[in-house]
């Protein structure tokens, strides 16, 4: 629990000198960080992250990694996610009752991950999973909520979001949005369904693993 808490806080204040800089910092976490109390530590990177979110608008311009969105706005939907999920996981390591997560916030979470994480990582660095997509072949996955339906094309070069897919689907994912949200993150999601192939299913995880390293 206290590196976990300790990972959110330094995630935090990175993000903070990302904003400040207009780059990447050269080296993470700089010397000293590890000596604070973890939970200072966190209450200290919040602090100065919500600040200066306050002291920006969303669409001002700020690095990020992605490169299809440089603003401010990046920052603040990925820190919710961020968030979101790690909470989530401090729940779990306490043996705590998950609390609920918006549907609206969930869905949000599911199309970045998909977008931002899957489909631009795999066309971005095409040799970082090409092995693991070597067997892919030509699979569709449908992600299906109950507002929205997402189709990831898996194929051997790399996935895709494909809103025009045609085809029947090898493999899919149903459920309320933040039972799929948890489910594509790995951590749990037990009232959403995967069903088709197996292979396909096991292939999309591994997919979703390797992408959110």
């Amino acid at each position: 629990m206290a590196d976990l808490v300790r990972h959110v806080g330094e995630v935090y204040l990175d993000k903070v000198e990302c904003m400040r800089l207009g780059r990447q910092p050269e080296s993470w976490p700089p010397p000293g960080l590890e000596d604070e109390p973890p939970l200072q530590l966190l209450d200290r990177g919040y602090a100065d992250l919500t600040g200066e979110f306050a002291a920006r608008r969303p669409q001002d311009h700020t690095f990020t990694w992605y490169e299809p969105d440089q603003s401010v706005a990046f920052w603040i939907r990925r820190m919710a996610q961020e968030t979101v999920i790690h909470r989530v996981d401090a729940e779990l390591g306490a043996r705590a009752e998950v609390t609920g997560i918006p549907s609206d916030l969930a869905a949000d979470g599911i199309d970045e991950l998909l977008v931002a994480f899957v489909q631009y990582g795999t066309t971005n660095w095409p040799e970082e999973f090409a092995e693991l997509l070597k067997p892919a072949g030509d699979r569709l996955v449908s992600v299906v909520t109950p507002e929205r339906t997402w189709a990831l094309r898996l194929t051997s070069r790399d996935v895709r979001v494909d809103g025009a897919a045609a085809g029947s689907p090898s493999a899919v994912v149903e459920g309320p949005e933040a039972e799929v949200l948890l489910w594509l993150w790995g951590r749990g999601g037990d009232a959403a369904a995967a069903s088709g192939d197996e292979d396909t299913i096991a292939l999309l995880r591994k997919v979703l693993a390797a992408s959110t390293q």
